[in-house]
């Protein structure tokens, strides 16, 4: 039977140590042939902190691990007796369910595409108010015409002396307010 995708709940922060505590106690037990892949859905997120480009992973799904791996009563052992293990998410207690095969492709492909391409820790919206925090523009408030993730600008609808005039911004000279 082929290996299914399940949702552990593990304490919120302790995602890594769980992913690591189970990979470490799959290896112990010699049960290697019952486990897949044990992994953290992260993506990478780009941030521009003091002028400068910082890249930084952000989880997903805060608090959960996704394991591939052959429900039985061992397995099921294996990973309800790892410390900081909450439980299994979906079915009973006793008899989980696992996350359908469509999920599990959507999750993998989302964690794929964050290492090809980082996206940016804020995002903007079309409509949204900003306020210009830098350049001769700073302190005005806009209103979001257009965003483009790819250079990391944004159009903005500035009020100036009664007029709305278009700016175009880099990211970092922008914030929510």
């Amino acid at each position: 039977m082929a290996k299914r995708w399940y949702v552990v709940q593990a304490y919120s922060g302790y995602e890594k140590h769980v992913m690591r505590s189970l990979k470490e106690r799959v290896g112990i037990m010699g049960m290697e042939d019952l486990f897949g892949d044990i992994l953290v859905p992260t993506e990478e997120v780009v941030e521009i902190r003091d002028g400068k480009k910082r890249k930084s992973e952000r989880k997903f799904y805060p608090g959960y691990v996704l394991v591939q791996m052959d429900m039985n009563d061992d397995s099921w052992h294996l990973v309800k007796g790892t410390t900081r293990v909450l439980g299994f998410i979906g079915g009973t207690a006793d008899k989980p369910s696992p996350i359908t095969d469509r999920e599990a492709d959507a999750i993998l492909q989302r964690v794929n595409e964050g290492v090809d391409k980082p996206r940016p820790k804020t995002l903007f919206e079309v409509g949204e108010v900003v306020r210009v925090n830098e350049g001769p523009f700073a302190d005005f408030n806009g209103v979001v015409e257009e965003v483009d993730y790819d250079k990391s600008r944004i159009k903005v609808a500035v009020l100036i002396f009664g007029r709305s005039t278009p700016v175009d911004l880099e990211f970092s000279q922008v914030e929510k307010t």
